[in-house]
């Protein structure tokens, strides 16, 4: 299962499957018009002699320069989106790159042009005139003039699209809408019956000093997708444990650690090849099950944007109003916990992201690339007041709280104008403010890295 729906991803995120399923769609519509003509229509389409009456000749020729265009218009179409994705990769980060070439709207026009032109083609090789036996196919005939003509509304629209997604602001939206689908996806689903949230602590298995045996990745590369389902199955089966060492999104080399089963002699072939297929691995981190990595693709065009070459300080406040757009889902979620239950007994250990590593994943580069600029780090308290107020969470609130005492010594660190200090320290009151409830004021441990 999980190979097909890496399968699917593949497609999806390919330049040429929907354009050649509309290709195909296409011929299939050429052979369903040159057929549908016979004497019958051709009696009907006669009383529109200006619509229908194109001879041989004329048919030929309008086909010809329509087929002809058609293609000329489907090298433009990928001059164009061959510079939106070398712009995007240059200007804000490569890992974005897959997002442009998984949009239907241009492999649908790719389609398109493709379509029309293959049409042509196919209609063009049934005409027939003087001593070959006179057939024109008058409707297939209008109708690739119907194609052609809604072509170029096509191409108009694929412009104002290329010139709306490679801005700054579209591309940071659509991330941020991708993670925020990603995180709707993945926290509400709850395998087996946990307790509570997501935590690191030791578990029953390690207080009963059972056995641990590993079973080996078959393969290097990144966690884009687990089937859960797969791994409480194969745990109940074999009555045992079954403890994730690699989460969604990380990396794994060949013949490591993949996965530990709780028992005392090394699982079968059969077990084994069970749970490396419940892994899907691959050369790129995907968006599906990994919300991270949506997070990780808006901090890179931040960082991009803070540094010295490129000083583009609006970018990467966009970047932080989106990542609290994220964050503040995320802060209203309830994440599983990772020791799963079924029928009383722990069966999986899952590793996954927690609140706080994702809020820190989110943060701190930025953080030290913003030394200095009050105006980021101004949007940063805002956006960390934001979470807080959506959540009374108690380790989440005391995330949010390290993540203000770490800006703040930032700040005392590199903001020098007495006038810019102050207003930190202004909008600082109003964000401590807001984060002193119970929860907050019952901790006095110090803070610790999330």
């Amino acid at each position: 299962m999980n190979k097909i729906k890496l399968l699917w991803s593949n497609l999806r995120s390919s330049l040429w499957f929907l354009p050649s399923l509309i290709v195909a769609g296409s011929v299939v519509l050429a052979v369903v018009l040159v057929e549908t003509d016979s004497n019958e229509s051709d009696r009907w389409l006669a009383q529109w002699p200006r619509l229908f009456g194109a001879g041989a000749a004329g048919a030929r020729g309008m086909l010809s320069t329509i087929a002809g265009s058609m293609m000329s218009v489907v090298g433009v179409t990928f001059s164009m989106t061959l510079v939106a994705l070398a712009m995007a990769s240059s200007q804000y980060t490569s890992r974005i790159l897959r997002n442009f070439m998984r949009s239907r709207l241009t492999q649908a026009v790719l389609g398109i042009f493709s379509g029309i032109f293959t049409y042509c083609l196919i209609v063009l090789r049934t005409i027939r005139g003087g001593d070959e036996g006179a057939f024109v196919p008058n409707l297939a005939v209008f109708f690739g003039f119907v194609l052609a003509v809604g072509g170029v509304g096509v191409l108009i629209f694929f412009i104002h699209h290329v010139a709306s997604s490679i801005q700054a602001s579209s591309i940071i939206a659509s991330v941020a809408d991708e993670t925020v689908q990603s995180i709707d996806r993945i926290f509400p689903k709850q395998l087996g019956h946990g307790a509570g949230e997501a935590d690191d602590g030791p578990s029953p298995c390690d207080r009963a000093g059972l056995k641990w045996q590993s079973v080996l990745a078959g393969q290097s590369g990144y966690i884009q997708h687990v089937d859960n389902a797969a791994l409480l199955r194969l745990a109940v089966k074999s009555k045992t444990v079954v403890q994730m060492e690699r989460g969604i999104g990380e990396f794994v080399v060949q013949n490591t650690s993949l996965v530990s089963l709780a028992l005392e002699a090394p699982p079968d072939s059969e077990t084994t090849a069970a749970l490396q297929a419940a892994f899907s691995l691959s050369r790129h981190r995907t968006l599906e099950q990994d919300a991270a990595f949506g997070i990780r693709q808006l901090v890179d065009i931040a960082l991009r944007a803070l540094s010295p070459g490129i000083n583009d300080t609006t970018t990467a406040v966009t970047c932080v109003d989106y990542l609290t757009t994220i964050l503040a889902r995320l802060a209203t979620q309830r994440i599983p916990s990772s020791h799963r239950y079924e029928g009383g007994e722990l069966r999986v250990i899952a590793k996954g992201p927690s609140f706080q590593s994702l809020v820190a994943e989110s943060f701190d580069q930025i953080r030290e690339s913003a030394k200095g600029n009050l105006g980021m780090m101004l949007r940063m308290l805002g956006s960390l007041e934001t979470i807080a107020r959506l959540t009374d969470d108690l380790s989440r609130r005391q995330a949010l709280h390290e993540q203000v005492e770490w800006l703040t010594e930032v700040a005392n660190r590199t903001i020098e104008s007495p006038h810019d200090r102050s207003r930190f320290e202004g909008r600082l009151g109003q964000v401590r403010e807001a984060l002193q409830t119970e929860p907050i004021l019952s901790i006095h441990e110090p803070p610790t890295q999330a």
